[in-house]
């Protein structure tokens, strides 16, 4: 069968497909669950704060332990979760994310800003 089908087919069947890297000094780690599973992972929490090290709203300094993992494209939407789609907002700016008087608007830095919808 085409890889086409053979996605089609997995994605039918609830099928998963799954990434595993090798964490530091320690086992590997499942860090991509598709979309079986809407909330991160601890594993995928701990590389998001190593890579975003905090809030990726430009000029805010919130660290990571005071964040929430958002989907860049929402999971509802067909997301999935994952690094890729995946970023640390403080609460303040998670809430923007989902506000719909807030339009985002990603950098190439990785950075996000938000201005007011008119």
């Amino acid at each position: 069968i085409s890889a086409a089908s053979a996605r089609r087919l997995a994605c039918e069947a609830g099928l998963v497909p799954v990434v595993y890297r090798k964490a530091l000094a320690g086992p590997s780690v499942i860090l991509d669950v598709g979309r079986q599973t809407r909330l991160h992972t601890e594993p995928q929490r701990t590389a998001l704060a190593a890579r975003d090290r905090g809030c990726t709203a430009t000029g805010c300094d919130r660290p990571p332990g005071w964040c929430h993992a958002h989907h860049d494209t929402p999971w509802a939407a067909g997301g999935p979760t994952s690094l890729d789609n995946g970023r640390l907002l403080c609460p303040f700016h998670h809430g923007k994310a989902h506000s719909p008087h807030y339009d985002m608007t990603r950098h190439p830095n990785g950075q996000v800003s938000f201005h007011r919808r008119t």
